[in-house]
């Protein structure tokens, strides 16, 4: 039994099952994980090594202190156990009331099917000793007709039934849109960063790939608030969001980090790559020109600082982040307008 598995090859010893489940309850204990069937099962497949995608994934959570809510949870069962899970707990009462609705109605249908087919064979039955075959013929007709009737009302509350669901489907990818967007910027935002961060680092560790953020902050953003006020605050932000979502590739993420700062996560690409892109956004957003909307008075040129560092095999996001933090510190202190890397020296520096 030293894998812990029986004779049959297809069933965990018992024993051995009994110490990965103590080991799952303590560790979910240990996180704050709720001891739910769903949790238990993501948990003891993570304690007995069933997935090494599922143990990079948890660590990473882990080590970025991240809370196991419901949806991290439903997440990973989903995602790692159950891909095949049934959602319907979660669907809004718009959703549950069409799917009744649709339900409700075939169920009609059914019985009705079910009626006019013994009706049908009552007719039949009649056929063998009918001497006038007129009556027979109408009765046959109505049936036809009963059914007719019902095939087009059928189809047409299914057809309905598909418009509501797509317009549901819409709506609920729109909500996850919004809920993902910061509404100044248009960018991603924080909660949506820290998704698509966590998954960069995980297909960086699997695949052996690089991967670099960089960080912009604008320089002398108050400034912006305290003479122009806040709506042209607004706007500088909204250009310098705008110059960085163009400059970054389809399979980049460009987000608002929070107040001023923005990020870009840029997986595959080393960090001479993220310097590069880092100065071309910088480049452009020094040589754009912005007016005030309600006056077309010019202002002052924006500029940023930048910051950009590469991801390093098993680290925290917060650790990558907090390195690339520095480096755009460095840029602030060395006269801003410049871009710098999170290398040792020039953090030393």
């Amino acid at each position: 039994m030293a894998q812990g598995i029986s004779g049959s090859g297809n069933e965990i010893d018992f024993d051995f099952a009994t110490s990965i489940a103590d080991r799952a309850n303590r560790m979910m204990a240990q996180h704050g994980v709720p001891p739910t069937p769903d949790n238990f099962s993501v948990w003891f497949y993570y304690a007995m090594g069933g997935s090494l995608t599922l143990k990079k994934t948890i660590d990473i959570l882990i080590a970025n202190k991240r809370k196991f809510d419901s949806a991290v949870n439903r997440e990973l069962y989903v995602t790692y156990v159950n891909p095949h899970a049934s959602t319907s707990g979660d669907f809004p009462e718009q959703l549950r009331s069409v799917i009744a609705s649709a339900q409700e109605y075939l169920t009609t249908a059914i019985i009705d099917n079910r009626t006019q087919m013994q009706n049908l064979g009552e007719v039949k039955s009649e056929c063998l000793g009918a001497v006038d075959p007129r009556p027979i013929i109408e009765r046959l007709v109505e049936e036809l007709s009963h059914a007719t009737s019902r095939s087009s009302a059928l189809e047409a509350n299914f057809l309905q039934t598909t418009k509501d669901l797509d317009q549901i489907k819409d709506s609920l990818k729109e909500a996850e849109q919004h809920s993902n967007t910061d509404a100044l910027t248009g960018l991603a935002n924080r909660r949506a960063l820290e998704a698509f961060l966590r998954a960069a680092q995980i297909t960086a560790m699997e695949a052996g790939t690089p991967l670099s953020i960089l960080m912009l902050d604008v320089d002398h953003f108050k400034q912006f608030n305290d003479g122009y006020g806040h709506q042209v605050g607004d706007q500088v932000l909204r250009l310098v969001a705008k110059v960085l979502q163009e400059n970054v590739r389809d399979c980049d993420l460009a987000a608002r980090f929070g107040g001023e700062e923005l990020m870009a996560i840029l997986p595959g690409a080393a960090i001479d790559a993220g310097i590069e892109v880092a100065e071309r956004v910088r480049r452009r957003i020094a040589d754009a020109r912005l007016t005030r909307r309600t006056t077309g008075e010019e202002i002052s040129s924006v500029t940023v600082s930048m910051g950009v560092a590469q991801f390093r095999m098993g680290e925290t996001a917060d650790g990558l982040i907090a390195r690339c933090d520095k480096a755009l510190y460095q840029a602030k202190r060395k006269g801003r307008n410049r871009t710098v890397r999170e290398t040792e020296e020039e953090i030393a520096a």
